[in-house]
């Protein structure tokens, strides 16, 4: 039997975020203190009152047996009323609203759901991993727009319908923006449903930081807030970042009848939904206090704010970010030549301080990192430290590393 790569395997590039993680875990195995700045992954604890409702719900009756695919009653209409509350928008809970393994899976299976071999799609470049590959594991090719939101993405947007064969079918957008934490408004989306509705693409909205931002007078919109979206539209939410839920793996497709049709019809051959009193718990999270949610945001905002102080004492400007748990920053002038992975793996070794390479989330990533604010203040504040440090020796420590990285670029 032959060794070569599994067909879909073929199509999938070395996942990047593994490099960094081999030197970070080869630290720690030598007793180095790493500070984990890469995945975006929260620390905070979920709220009380969900964890006392799952402890409540497991045990019960029926609760061990398969669960609903797309999600059971009590959880769609919690996730409906919640898009009344926070953006005005009425969902069909039957039919309108879809429970998913956290958004990831809900884009994944969407993408299987749509798209045929050779289909054309349009993703943010730079962006998240799965807005790219879901598809490209579906059989689909990406075409890459910018991952901002504003006239250069739509003069990108109509050279790509103009000179794509075949034609476009989706377009990905994700606002705010992992990894750029780029925000959008109801203006940008209103113009891109017009130009959805003329080039007959389906928008796949991802809104997973809708909760995760620091202008209180200027909240992230949906786009099913515009006259018209449900036409062509999907919005993916989680609880991962909103709740603090990561492991839980739940989250929502919600939108345009046909495609969340499409995307349950999927689901329905793949899984039975999510454990039922996680599900229950998930619910409980939608219709309870929001205390929680303003105790996060909080919690983030003064972070970031450490971040950019304590960075920029460092000697590193850091951009502040106007929504997400990220920072989307330049690698500074002296190690662009490396590259970004090649700079992340430096930050481990001699700052022992983890980032996400920017390449990791696209081409045209590859000048920048992501910083992650998953730590304390205080840990924040020890990483800029041994930035500083890293930083100020490396004219006389690095003097070989760096001209030959860039030499050979």
């Amino acid at each position: 039997m032959t060794q070569s790569p599994f067909h879909r395997i073929r199509r999938l590039p070395p996942y990047v975020f593994e490099q960094v993680n081999k030197v970070k875990a080869g630290a720690r195995a030598k007793g180095v203190d790493i500070i984990d700045l890469g995945m975006g992954n929260p620390d905070l604890p979920a709220p009380d009152h969900v964890i006392e409702k799952l402890k409540e719900t497991i045990g019960k009756p029926r609760t061990d047996r398969y669960s609903a695919s797309k999600g059971i009653p009590g959880l769609r209409r919690a996730q409906a009323t919640y898009y009344a509350r926070r953006f005005g928008v009425k969902l069909d809970p039957d039919t309108q609203v879809i429970a998913t393994l956290g958004s990831k899976e809900g884009f994944a299976n969407m993408a299987q759901a749509i798209t045929a071999p050779g289909d054309v799609v349009l993703c943010p470049n730079p962006s998240y991993p799965i807005h790219a590959f879901g598809f490209l594991m579906a059989g689909g090719v990406i075409r890459s727009v910018p991952a901002t939101a504003d006239e250069e993405y739509f003069r990108a947007m109509e050279r790509a319908m103009q000179h794509s064969i075949p034609k476009p079918i989706a377009v990905v957008t994700c606002y705010p923006s992992n990894p750029t934490a780029q925000v959008a408004d109801l203006d940008f989306y209103a113009e891109l449903v017009r130009f959805a509705k003329k080039h007959d693409l389906i928008v796949l909205s991802d809104l997973a930081y809708a909760e995760v931002y620091f202008d209180d007078a200027n909240p992230p919109p949906s786009i099913l807030q515009v006259p018209g979206a449900f036409d062509v539209a999907v919005e993916f939410t989680s609880m991962s970042k909103t709740f603090s839920m990561a492991g839980w793996r739940m989250g929502f497709a919600v939108g345009n009848e046909r495609l969340c049709a499409a995307l349950a019809r999927v689901k329905s051959y793949l899984d039975y939904g999510a454990y039922t009193p996680v599900q229950v718990a998930a619910t409980a999270a939608l219709n309870g206090p929001e205390d929680c949610i303003h105790e996060m945001r909080a919690t983030y905002r003064k972070r970031r704010d450490a971040l950019v102080e304590s960075f920029g004492k460092a000697g590193w400007d850091i951009p502040a970010p106007q929504a997400s748990m990220f920072a989307w920053v330049p690698i500074p002038d002296q190690f662009k030549p490396l590259g970004s992975l090649e700079f992340a793996k430096l930050l481990v070794e001699k700052a022992e301080v983890a980032v996400a390479p920017g390449i990791g989330f696209g081409e045209h990533g590859d000048d920048y990192v992501r910083i992650a604010v998953v730590e304390n203040e205080q840990r924040i504040r020890q990483a800029a430290r041994n930035v500083k440090r890293f930083f100020d020796g490396a004219a006389t420590t690095l003097h070989n590393v760096i001209p030959i990285a860039a030499a050979g670029r």
